[in-house]
């Protein structure tokens, strides 16, 4: 690791992520106003495309950092068949599960049945295939549907809060199955589909309109649901944070876009690929 990475094993994440969640949570005008337009003025957020367009009409930090879109201000892609991109961010990497393995950075994999934190769910996916989105500071901070499906589990699954960006890809072996996460576990008409909600430093919480914010444990928490959702529906938000893996079945056969590769500015919405089969 290098010296970046290893200062943040030195400071105290949960600790800190604890300090960051009261602050942000926090409805007193003064402190609201100073970290809204203080993050605003550093990011360059506009809020032209969102709902409310006044600093003043949010109510916490979270409030404004989890800040609804204007109707219609994103375009789901409507393909039969077309797996979209969950979030506003940035392609981390994209491709196929080889060997059990994802790509994290160049020359850096790490186990997919160590990313959801099962084996067996692991062995499913091997062969199958992946797409990493990194949600920047300024990005729009909701999480939504790739695909079409029926969510079937919740596993938030406890750990670091490394920061994640391309120095600590490269650097942190294993980061996105070492870090905090909520993995989701769908139904599809591709067969079993997942996706990972991955927490990140200053991160002060994840949640699902399923399960609501999750409460941090020291243990694997596990539940069962049976919710579907539609293709570009809201999933979920992170109260500051970090990235969403979308992980596919062999079975889909997903044939990502040439155009979508590391580093490739996404929408939302936008299509990443098509699934090219579906199960019998």
């Amino acid at each position: 690791m290098n010296v970046f990475t290893t200062l943040q094993q030195l400071v105290p994440q949960q600790q800190l992520s604890k300090v960051a969640g009261r602050l942000a949570a926090s409805r007193h005008p003064y402190v609201k106003r100073a970290f809204i337009r203080g993050f605003a003025k550093a990011y360059g957020v506009s809020l032209g495309e969102y709902e409310r367009q006044s600093f003043n009409a949010y109510e916490s930090f979270n409030d404004f950092f989890t800040r609804e879109l204007k109707e219609n201000a994103r375009t789901i892609d409507s393909s039969a068949n077309g797996i979209v991109s969950p979030a506003d961010g940035i392609i981390s990497q994209l491709g196929q599960i080889e060997d059990h393995k994802l790509l994290q950075a160049k020359g850096r994999h790490y186990d997919v049945g160590q990313l959801l934190a099962d084996s067996e769910d692991g062995s499913y996916f091997a062969d199958g295939s992946f797409a990493t989105v990194y949600l920047a500071p300024s990005n729009y901070h909701r999480v939504h549907m790739p695909f079409a499906g029926t969510l079937t589990k919740t596993r938030y699954v406890p750990g670091t809060l490394f920061s994640v960006n391309n120095t600590t890809a490269e650097n942190v072996p294993d980061l996105f199955a070492r870090n905090e996460r909520l993995v989701c576990l769908f139904d599809t008409k591709y067969g079993k589909a997942a996706v990972v909600m991955v927490g990140a430093m200053i991160v002060a919480g994840i949640e699902t309109v399923a399960t609501g914010k999750i409460s941090r444990t020291e243990d694997i928490q596990e539940a069962d649901h049976d919710m579907s959702f539609e293709k570009g529906a809201e999933l979920g938000r992170f109260y500051l944070g970090s990235t969403a893996i979308v992980v596919l079945p062999k079975a889909a056969k997903a044939d990502w876009q040439d155009s979508m590769e590391a580093n490739s500015v996404v929408k939302m919405g936008q299509l990443l690929g098509e699934a090219k089969t579906q199960q019998a």
